[in-house]
């Protein structure tokens, strides 16, 4: 029974042993693991950087906005009738007063000859009474009633006009007309549309900028815009009113510009990005938008300075990250306003593979985009 016991405890003493043995060959391997990481020196990341410049940087305020017609109607009938004769196309460029469609009138004009001969009847008892009256030989009375069917006779014929030129549709203003909505023979209501007239030329931009921007524009101010399927356009023209109200709901407000369209590019309708140059022009750092690490708590760049790593007490080349305020931006490039000082080398790309402190390796031989007007290819 002793002899069990004891084989027992020889048994516990020997894997006791033995794993304080194994473990101590682990610590041995895991402390050497952490030795070399410690002393382990990174390989320095490739990035390129540039020397932060600095700019008058003509500030704007961007917004989109459509265009509109300065005069805009959708023609239409005044009287019911039958269409008798259209005399433009679609898409045609008229001239105010130029006929576009005539009503069957001839029922009209039967009644206008009646009238009219009832006008030279009344006109000459008219005549003949003023000369009696001047004789003496007729009364005052009769003068009063031939002048008051003269009178009426007048009245009579202008109303027949008056029906007549109801029937006559011509263009109220200059302008293009558009796809024609009636047919020959065809018999309209009153009201009825024929066509949709735009005066192109000038042509109305209206945009919507924020209430904060108020303060800094105003009527006669430069705007630019370019246009969905007018990439090579440029168009200037200034603002003419700023709304007196702002909307309640988004809290901005509505401005309006006119702009020259002789050759008649820009339509009603039109989406637009408008731009308005600010007077007063800021000196700031410029540098290309791969240069900034966007995020929700703060938007930063990397700048590079030389280091002293604190172990070893040598020095190299590391990065810095550091928070920046953002202003405007314009084609590739952005504007700093705060955060990075003007010389400053800062990181252009390959920021996103660096952390505080980062050695890095600097290769400029291919720069990232840095245009303010870049023209990327179509793919």
């Amino acid at each position: 029974m002793k002899k069990n016991i004891l084989l027992i405890i020889v048994a516990i003493v020997a894997f006791v042993a033995i794993v304080g043995v194994l473990g101590f060959i682990k610590y041995r391997q895991i402390s050497a693991a952490i030795a070399g990481y410690e002393n382990m020196v990174l390989p320095p990341t490739v990035v390129t950087s540039m020397a932060a410049p600095t700019e008058d940087w003509v500030s704007a305020i961007r917004a989109v906005g459509s265009t509109t017609a300065v005069q805009g109607v959708i023609v239409s009938t005044d009287q019911a009738g039958i269409v008798e004769k259209i005399t433009f196309e679609s898409g045609q460029s008229v001239k105010q007063g130029d006929l576009l469609v005539q009503l069957e009138v001839s029922q009209e004009q039967a009644q206008l000859r009646s009238a009219e001969a009832q006008l030279r009847l009344a006109q000459a008892n008219l005549q003949r009474q003023q000369n009696l009256l001047k004789g003496r030989v007729s009364a005052q009375a009769d003068f009063d009633t031939a002048q008051a069917q003269f009178d009426e006779a007048s009245a009579r014929v202008l109303e027949v006009k008056a029906l007549i030129n109801k029937k006559t549709i011509r263009a109220p203003f200059s302008g293009v007309i558009g796809i024609r909505l009636v047919n020959l023979g065809q018999y309209l209501e009153n009201g009825a549309k024929i066509a949709p007239l735009q005066s192109l030329d000038p042509i109305f931009v209206d945009f919507y900028v924020p209430q904060q921007a108020l303060g800094q524009i105003s009527a006669g101010q430069e705007v630019k815009i370019r246009a969905d399927g007018l990439p090579d356009e440029v168009f200037t023209g200034k603002i003419n009113a700023v709304d007196s109200i702002v909307d309640e709901a988004t809290r901005n407000v509505r401005v309006q510009a006119t702009f020259s369209n002789p050759k008649g590019l820009l339509r009603p309708g039109m989406f637009v990005n408008a731009e308005v140059p600010l007077p007063n022009p800021q000196h700031v750092v410029v540098l290309p938008a791969t240069a900034v690490l966007f995020a929700p708590y703060g938007d930063t760049v990397y700048i590079v300075e030389e280091m002293t790593d604190p172990k070893k007490g040598t020095t190299y080349k590391g990065v810095r990250q550091q928070v920046v305020k953002l202003g405007q931006s314009k084609g590739d490039q952005v504007a700093i306003l705060s955060g990075v000082n003007a010389g400053e080398e800062v990181v252009t790309s390959g920021g996103f593979k660096l952390r505080q402190g980062a050695p890095v390796e600097i290769n400029n031989s291919i720069q990232p985009a840095n245009s303010a007007s870049p023209t990327p290819e179509d793919t």
